[in-house]
């Protein structure tokens, strides 16, 4: 990475994130490709040299898994996913949580507010929290850049690992990154057995229990509250600078603020533009303290900092009341009065996006406030126009729904068992859906999707469904991506269990939705080396399954026949 000192390049936040793990000497790299999280294996492809290693896993739990055997030999591991991939890598993650690690171990999910491409607005923040794992929180991809260093040496510091947390506006928006060194090395010393360290047994994980909360103690009393990324400044109603606050308490602040603003990731990069755009006369005489939150466990003392002489506070944060709650429990345990306004008492929207329009309509009339006493209501009705106040018409936009691509054949493949089942209308249909391109069957004229939950649950779900309704007609829809990714799994339960249920593997040879990324269906790896290639119709008949058809979905007659007979026999 030293070629790229003093350099300045225009980057994707995950590019940033890629380019900052390099320079932080990751050697091992794993993930599943999961929007907004993707471009950063991607990047790592081609930017690294041949000492580091990655791969496409074939699942998010398989890919903390290695990086987990990866940090206990010494090498500094990286690993993707997006917030509901997280789910699946839960069990290693606590798991490896407790046992510990050699090198630093990064686990990188993207949260995705709105939701943009997801499920669901779950919020890594609280996993963390649930788990007792530090969460590095970046706001731009410039600061992406420099914070996953500081992931690292946190994670081997505290011998744990630490999760990284960008939303999908720090993922997909652009910056200027001035690329700096790289980090000293560490050179993987290899694993070392050592009596049993690295054994996860009941008596080793009570202990190490113990020591996960006075490590998570300590971090939250004393070593966060001097991080860089945690900063508390001032805005006295002149538009704040492009440079970021003082860290660690901001110098000498005005004795007179009564009201504060907190924030943390993105969010805060829309309160500083919100301010920045709230006219000076607005906010005349009353000056405000600002607290930004880049890393958690909370930092109390930082906190405390904050809160001293304010009367009230207004949290700007998207999915969960994270810093909202630390603020309100650190009023409790210290006897604070200081009333904590956001998403709780909603003053700031209980989900979707922010963006710097939604933090200006909160923040410009709780500025203009100067008690508590004299303060106009944010609330709905209470005269603040504030956040819950009437809003402004949007622009009308024209509805553009998603839609499969043209030529994909699994337009053709949800064709074919439709016509097929018309050949048998006296048999109710039930179709269960998967995570992918096809979810998108769900649509008119298709609308051959009834249920989609999770990665691989259309197999499980339709055995649940043929149980208690065995006189229709389950079908299960899954991609190849996601039959390797969850799916051999329910194959193997519906083998066993003798359930009588058709699987529909639609396979387009790609991992399609998330950008075509390689699977082990494809014969090549992330690097576009050669690999296996892995067959599908095979995998399925060792798993036990005897029936097995193999069509074209472009050969309209033979898919269809080939429907009738697995369905009706």
């Amino acid at each position: 990475m030293d070629e790229f000192h003093s350099l300045k390049r225009l980057l994707m936040g995950n590019e940033a994130i890629a380019l900052g793990a390099l320079r932080a000497g990751v050697v091992f790299a794993s993930g599943y490709p999961g929007t907004p999280s993707s471009e950063i294996l991607e990047t790592l492809v081609k930017e690294k040299p041949d000492s580091v290693y990655v791969e496409w896993s074939v699942n998010e739990k398989a890919a903390l898994e290695t990086a987990a055997g990866a940090a206990l030999a010494g090498g500094r591991a990286l690993v993707t996913m997006k917030q509901v991939g997280l789910n699946v890598a839960a069990d290693p993650l606590m798991c490896v949580n407790y046992i510990g690690i050699k090198a630093g171990l990064v686990v990188a999910v993207a949260d995705d507010p709105g939701p943009v491409s997801s499920q669901t607005e779950q919020d890594t923040r609280q996993f963390g929290h649930f788990a007792h794992i530090s969460v590095f929180d970046p706001s731009t991809p410039e600061e992406a850049y420099t914070m996953i260093a500081d992931a690292f040496l946190w994670s081997e510091k505290t011998g744990r690992p630490v999760l990284f947390r960008p939303t999908t506006r720090v993922c997909h928006s652009y910056a200027t990154v001035n690329l700096l060194p790289a980090l000293p090395r560490r050179t993987p010393e290899g694993f070392s057995r050592d009596n049993g360290r690295w054994v996860i047994f009941p008596r080793l994980a009570y202990a190490n229990h113990l020591a996960i909360n006075e490590n998570e103690r300590e971090l939250a009393e004393k070593a966060f509250n001097s991080y860089p990324g945690n900063e508390l400044s001032v805005f006295t109603g002149e538009p704040p600078s492009e440079a970021s606050p003082p860290p660690g308490g901001g110098g000498n602040l005005p004795d007179t603020p009564v009201l504060g603003i907190a924030s943390g990731g993105v969010s805060w990069r829309w309160t500083r533009e919100a301010l920045r755009n709230i006219s000076g006369g607005s906010v005349s005489g009353s000056p405000c303290k600002l607290l930004k939150i880049g890393a958690y466990p909370f930092p109390d003392e930082l906190g405390a900092s904050f809160l001293q002489g304010l009367s009230e506070v207004l949290v700007i944060e998207e999915l969960d009341p994270v810093i909202e709650e630390a603020l309100l429990l650190l009023c409790a345990r210290r006897g604070l009065r200081v009333r904590i306004r956001g998403k709780l008492t909603r003053d700031v929207p209980g989900a979707g996006e922010l963006s710097p329009e939604l933090a200006r309509k909160a923040i410009a009339p709780f500025l203009c406030r100067t008690s508590s006493e004299t303060a106009p209501s944010l609330d709905k009705g209470g005269g603040g126009g504030g956040i819950n106040a009437e809003p402004e018409k949007p622009l009308a936009l024209p509805v553009r729904p998603p839609a499969l691509c043209a030529g994909c054949p699994h337009r053709a493949s949800f064709l074919a068992v439709k016509e097929a089942m018309k050949t048998a209308p006296e048999r109710k249909a039930v179709f269960s859906g998967d995570i992918g391109c096809y979810t998108l069957g769900n649509a008119q004229p298709l609308d051959m999707v009834d249920t989609c939950l999770c990665m691989g649950a259309g197999i499980t779900m339709a055995q649940g469904l043929d149980r208690i309704e065995p006189s229709a007609v389950h079908f299960a829809f899954i991609g190849d991506s996601t039959f390797f990714h969850t799916g051999m799994t329910g194959v193997a339960n519906a083998v066993f269990n003798g359930a009588d249920i058709v699987i529909a593997v639609l396979d387009n040879g790609t991992t399609a939705m998330t950008g075509g990324q390689p699977h082990p269906g494809m014969g090549k790896t992330i690097t576009g080396t050669g690999a296996p290639r892995l067959s599908i119709e095979n995998i399925v008949r060792a798993l036990g399954v005897e029936a097995v058809w193999r069509v074209n979905a472009f050969d309209f007659e033979q898919a269809k026949a080939a429907v009738i007979e697995a369905a009706l026999r």
